[in-house]
């Protein structure tokens, strides 16, 4: 297997990064509630949005949109391609939603595909709001933070991805794996599948009316 950081110096040696283009004045979203009162307190309540990215071993980007439950910590999504715009983002929202139901808000950064147009109409014409963390303030979004720093560590870092399919079929075991055996001190102890299903167990009444 040959060794991910070599495979970095060496693309950085070949010249083959993107040519640094000049920096554009980021756009700032805007939010329908202030995202530092908003606390998830039942499933989909707030869905996390962020990216992460890693490259193929012949130096071409992988790019991850990585969805997550704030409330059940459960991975949505880990969407792999080699770019990801804002309509792609909403193609991944409407699958999840057909799956999971509609969250009442979407927490996310304001990177060029989170404040594009196509977010804003999916959220306008649904019933989710959006809360737009401050720009350059990650820790904002700690759950999509923390959960981007264990894929990382645990799936991007340990292994070399020759093509898109593989990284495509990897990242889904790691959801998988992630939502049935990863145990959260948060939810306690529980896995996310295990903490869902109890919780829903405990709340019918809840569950019917946010089914609705």
């Amino acid at each position: 297997m040959v060794n991910h950081k070599r495979v970095q110096r060496l693309c950085r040696e070949e010249g083959l990064r993107v040519r640094v283009k000049k920096r554009k004045r980021s756009r700032v979203g805007t939010s329908t509630v202030a995202g530092d009162r908003l606390r998830a307190d039942h499933p989909n309540h707030v869905w996390a949005l962020d990216f992460a990215f890693d490259q193929t071993s012949d130096c071409r980007t992988l790019k991850y949109l990585n969805v997550t439950d704030e409330f059940t910590r459960t991975a949505l999504a880990i969407d792999v391609e080699r770019s990801i715009t804002g309509d792609d983002m909403v193609m991944v929202l409407e699958r999840l939603t057909a799956v999971h139901g509609f969250p009442q808000f979407v927490r996310m950064d304001n990177g060029t595909e989170m404040t594009s147009n196509a977010i804003a109409d999916w959220c306008r014409f649904n019933p989710s709001g959006i809360v737009f963390i401050d720009p350059g303030s990650p820790w904002q979004n700690p759950f999509a933070e923390s959960f981007n720093g264990r894929l990382r560590d645990e799936l991007l870092a340990v292994e070399q991805f020759h093509t898109l399919l593989e990284a495509k079929i990897m990242a889904e075991d790691y959801r998988q794996q992630y939502n049935k055996h990863r145990p959260h001190s948060s939810l306690g102890y529980l896995t996310p599948d295990e903490f869902t299903l109890d919780w829903h167990n405990n709340n019918p009444g809840l569950t019917q009316a946010l089914a609705h």
